[in-house]
């Protein structure tokens, strides 16, 4: 199982980091060791002092595939979850001002909480979700999947051109505005329209 991450899909959240808008779609990985499943808690890492939220709906790839037209897109994946794109601000900050990867500033053990998933049919319009994060009981993050500035088939497209996707595979899908950092003791709570589906602590 692979994790695939894409930056920069929300206009508001570019502004807020002040980056450029990319031409094409900004693509990332996590390692499987990233994954925190079942309301683990997160333990803050020792080698940086600014890890930030950033929560995203996720997409449970259903069957393997690689150059998929966008009309076809919608059959390769089955479920929707929520995650946390948990990053070392500090950490990609100094990566970036090199012009070097982002690897581990955004793949570090414990970075990427996962949820369960939602079957499809669960949602009437997919590209009409819901979704938000609080932090200690105060939304910081909420977004809709309509404010995505390349939709669930548009990724899946643009990656399979690149890079095969597998049963199992998870993709992050990117994150809205309101990403800030974390402190040991944080309850973090993260909703796809009502339901909750993440609870846990920073430890």
């Amino acid at each position: 199982m692979k994790i695939l991450a894409i930056g920069r899909n929300y206009a508001d959240h570019i502004a807020e980091l002040k980056n450029e808008v990319p031409d094409e779609p900004v693509i990332f990985f996590k390692p499987d060791t990233a994954v925190l499943r079942n309301n683990e808690p997160f333990y803050y890492p020792e080698y940086s002092n600014d890890i930030h939220h950033e929560v995203e709906l996720i997409l449970r790839i259903s069957r393997e595939g690689k150059n998929i037209e966008k009309k076809f897109a919608h059959k390769y994946y089955d479920a929707i979850g929520l995650g946390i794109d948990f990053t070392a601000r500090d950490i990609q900050a100094k990566a970036k001002s090199k012009g070097l990867p982002w690897t581990l500033a955004k793949g570090f053990n414990g970075s990427a909480p996962v949820s369960e998933f939602l079957p499809l049919s669960d949602f009437p319009d997919l590209r009409n979700i819901n979704f938000r994060l609080e932090v200690n009981g105060e939304t910081k993050q909420q977004g809709n999947s309509k404010m995505m500035m390349n939709d669930f088939d548009d990724i899946i497209a643009y990656i399979s051109k690149f890079i095969t996707l597998k049963k199992g595979d998870i993709i992050y899908t990117g994150t809205p505005e309101g990403v800030g950092p974390v402190k040991i003791g944080d309850r973090l709570e993260g909703y796809v329209e009502d339901k909750k589906l993440l609870d846990f602590e920073v430890k």
